[in-house]
């Protein structure tokens, strides 16, 4: 029998498993889907040759995240473009983050000193900073001032924030960062995801990973495999702990909501009711593009960048996330788009080209958003539709049907509302605890959230290993 068992091969559940077996304990892995992954796999979803990836695309927390930093995958590349982030405006026109907070404070005009204010001292206290907002909040802060420092704005809504700015290039740059917290402009906390996001451009820019995200679940599996005391089996669906091996641990790169199905009433009544009070974001739909050729953005610097947010103006992204918010669908979504073969040439034939892109939108929502989306990139890079060769749509449902762990198609484990940002799945100094002995939570529903990082698999391993040693 394994010393320890982990559900879900998702980038948290090897970062867990990882840590697990290099602190000497023998290691399974469990993953329901034929192909390992969650969230970080490539697949030709389009036409042959074309690699797209199926969830995550661009990666600066797994350029910052201190799991990463030391866990040692050779083979994984992390490549960027020149520029870090565009953000489209009507007339050709475009802001962007590119090289230092200098640099990119100089082409906002009046706004200059005001981004050099805000971005600035983050980005010099980043090595600080990073490893303090990857952990649970809860634990005491090895530099309170620094955190502080990004704390009072942070927790200010995106909305107020913008009021810095005066001008529409850095408002709208600003709106784009906080929209990747799939919750409306107004909300208190979103200003942190456009802190984090921006300080992260500045600081390791936002890389994509040579080959496809998958390379990254690929290397994690081989630094896993290296250990000698683990393995990975797919194909398998848990559909309850019984099933489970007898082992000291087990950890579930699992929601809420699948924990509830795994366990049932063995976890107590006021427990789940908790659980099931978890909230669940907005879903997304999500479409892939093989291209002809590079987009034809109208903005330079939009060719130039792996990632742009296509939304136009604060006002209109502020408008997109709150219509989502009600439950409606906009007409004019706000957009995350990824080109990652400008970056990486092997991810389409020579001379073509892959593009990837969602829209937030209500939960569960089985509309096809593709005619909107591609409507809003036209908008700013005309011709585009003329260079598609084929695509790919998937709705949130769809998204929900791939993987258990979107929830109604939410990519990122649950709902960023400020109480579950800070303290998620429950308020709890013992955030990645079950009631159940040795079972743990090591999803991106638990401390610090969404995105590929690997710190909920890495600190919940980390829990699991001190109440271990505490007998």
């Amino acid at each position: 029998m394994p010393d320890a068992v982990v559900v879900g091969s998702g980038p948290n559940g090897l970062a867990a498993a990882l840590t697990l077996a290099r602190a000497g304990l023998s290691v399974e892995v469990l993953e329901g889907d034929a192909t390992p992954g969650g969230g970080c796999r490539t697949e030709e979803l389009t036409l042959p040759g074309f690699a797209h990836d199926t969830c995550s695309a661009v990666h600066p927390l797994l350029a910052a995240s201190p799991f990463f930093a030391q866990a040692e995958l050779p083979g994984l590349e992390l490549v960027r473009t020149p520029v870090a982030l565009a953000h489209p405006l009507d007339g050709g026109r475009a802001a962007r983050i590119a090289g230092d907070v200098r640099e990119t404070a100089a082409e906002l005009g009046g706004d200059a000193q005001a981004y050099e204010r805000l971005l600035g001292p983050l980005v010099a206290r980043r090595q600080q900073l990073v490893p303090a907002l990857l952990a649970p909040l809860i634990a005491a802060p090895a530099h309170p001032l620094a955190l502080l420092r990004f704390g009072l704005p942070g927790l200010l809504p995106a909305g107020v924030l913008a009021r810095r700015f005066r001008d529409a290039p850095a408002r709208a740059l600003l709106a784009g960062l906080a929209a990747h917290s799939t919750r409306p402009l107004g909300a208190p906390g979103t200003g942190a995801y456009a802190l984090l996001l921006g300080m992260l451009a500045h600081a390791v820019g936002w890389p994509v990973v040579r080959g496809g995200s998958g390379r990254i679940t690929a290397a994690l599996i081989a630094a896993l495999q290296s250990q000698g005391a683990a393995q990975v089996q797919t194909g398998n669906w848990v559909r309850d702990l019984a099933e489970l091996p007898r082992a000291r641990l087990t950890l579930l790169d699992m929601t809420p909501r699948g924990l509830l199905s795994l366990a049932g009433e063995r976890i107590p009544r006021a427990r789940r009711q908790t659980l099931r009070r978890f909230r669940y974001g907005p879903g997304v739909c999500k479409v892939d593009w093989a291209l002809a050729a590079p987009v034809p953005w109208a903005a330079a610097a939009c060719r130039e960048s792996a990632t742009v947010h296509v939304g136009g103006s604060f006002e209109e992204i502020a408008d997109s996330e709150s219509q989502v918010a009600h439950g409606r669908h906009p007409q004019q979504p706000f957009c995350i788009v990824a080109q990652q073969s400008l970056a990486d040439p092997t991810r389409a034939p020579q001379g073509q080209h892959t593009l990837y892109a969602y829209c937030h939108v209500p939960p569960g929502s089985s509309i096809d958003m593709s005619e909107r989306i591609e409507a809003q990139i036209e908008r700013f890079a005309p011709g585009f539709r003329a260079l598609v060769l084929a695509r790919s749509v998937m709705t949130a449902a769809d998204l929900e049907r791939r993987n258990p762990n979107c929830v109604g198609g939410d990519i990122n484990g649950g709902a960023a509302t400020l109480l579950q940002t800070v303290m998620r799945p429950r308020p709890s100094p013992r955030p990645y605890a079950t009631p159940l002995a040795g079972v743990y939570l090591c999803s991106a529903s638990t401390p610090p959230g969404g995105g590929v990082h690997g710190m909920c698999g890495y600190s919940a391993a980390r829990a699991a290993l001190r109440d271990i040693a505490r007998g």
